[in-house]
């Protein structure tokens, strides 16, 4: 493996999007780009350390928090004796780990641990869950799990790491020797040197930023925006994030986070989208139910390809026929779960669904298949 050329591809990439958000920040009109780090020194008032020295004031009647999360860098003896990675050093990593060990069975860690298997590294991943993807319906997460073993990936779950030594003890047979560690056990927000309480603005015991349905804080005047408010950590929610504020303030609108649709997808190959209840929370909240699976083993376009790893689930209510969630596992898994999406927004059931035309061959029209399977129940 090359890792030059990838770090080189990786960096081209970032480049590009972060000198696009530039420029286009800078050729706004009424807009100033300033770097450096703000903290509150008043309801009203931040204090910016400029990157290029000094400091600067700023004043306003709207402020709008989005300074994101971090990497939580949990508490293990040992681990300040260690070289550990994060998700944003292991992208700088200009060798393939021998062994690498992943601290937490998060989208990161699944992401990285399979990028990196594939590089050719020794995988194991450590799981303080009793069970592997517990937000997801057991069938689903078992599919995802058997596809990294089968890459050769070791998956640990109710695996809590107590202790790190740089040497390795032959005897003690619960120590697992490794050349790398990348930290992957969940997120903090970017809040402990805003000065919050100055403004006063409330936190939840996470450090958190608390908001309301219309994302402002219990101080007039300041909202937060994105992963630091806690909450599902996608870049796509910050954008719809934007909406809802830019909506209300610009528009005078009504708009609203509560109950909005959260779709997200898990970018290991093939990747996993979702959106809506999984059928363990649809059961949870009272629903009554039809489920409909179907193998990708079973899908056309999968077989074509080469690939038919991964699994189609649907939850539908059963007295009104509309879809609740979806959940695929597949090529191309993402884009399925958002024409579901789009059919849920609409209220499009899964009668409609079943008899909607499809091109062939398409991952599409397996959605004629999927739903077929209710017939049956």
């Amino acid at each position: 493996m090359d890792m030059k050329t990838v770090i080189s591809r990786k960096d081209k990439v970032v480049k590009q999007f972060h000198d696009g958000s530039e420029k286009h920040l800078l050729a706004t009109k009424h807009l100033d780009l300033i770097y450096g780090a703000a903290s509150f020194t008043g309801p009203a008032t931040v204090s910016v350390q400029l990157n290029k020295g000094g400091a600067q004031e700023l004043t306003a009647k709207h402020i709008f928090i989005d300074t994101g999360a971090r990497t939580a860098i949990p508490k293990i003896e040992g681990l300040n004796t260690v070289d550990y990675l994060t998700s944003t050093t292991i992208m700088d990593l200009a060798e393939v780990p021998k062994h690498l060990v992943i601290i937490g069975g998060s989208y990161i860690g699944l992401e990285f641990g399979q990028m990196f298997r594939r590089f050719g590294s020794k995988v194991t991943i450590l799981d303080s869950s009793p069970r592997f993807l517990p937000k997801e319906d057991e069938d689903v997460a078992n599919e995802l799990r058997k596809i990294l073993e089968d890459e050769g990936i070791t998956i640990h779950t109710d695996a809590r790491t107590e202790h790190i030594r740089r040497a390795f003890i032959e005897k003690e047979v619960k120590f697992l020797q490794c050349s790398h560690i990348l930290i992957a056990a969940g997120r903090v927000p970017n809040t402990d040197k805003l000065n919050l309480h100055v403004p006063g603005v409330q936190m939840d015991t996470h450090g958190y930023i608390k908001v309301n349905n219309k994302l402002e804080t219990n101080v007039s005047g300041i909202y937060a925006l994105g992963d630091v408010k806690g909450g599902p950590a996608f870049t796509h929610i910050s954008y719809n994030d934007y909406i809802v504020v830019a909506k209300n303030l610009l528009e005078k609108g009504k708009a609203t986070i509560k109950n909005r649709p959260v779709p997200y997808c898990l970018f290991t190959d093939p990747e996993l989208g979702r959106v809506g209840l999984t059928e363990q929370d649809a059961r949870a909240q009272g629903y009554k139910i039809k489920v409909a699976t179907l193998p990708m083993a079973y899908v056309a376009r999968a077989i074509e390809t080469g690939d038919t790893r991964g699994m189609m689930k649907a939850v539908v209510d059963a007295k009104s026929g509309k879809i609740l969630g979806v959940a695929i596992i597949g090529t191309e898994g993402g884009e399925l779960m958002a024409i579901m999406q789009m059919a849920m927004a609409g209220g499009i059931t899964h009668m409609e669904l079943r008899d909607t035309i499809f091109a062939h061959p398409t991952y599409a029209e397996s959605i004629n298949n999927l739903f077929m399977k209710l017939d049956k129940i």
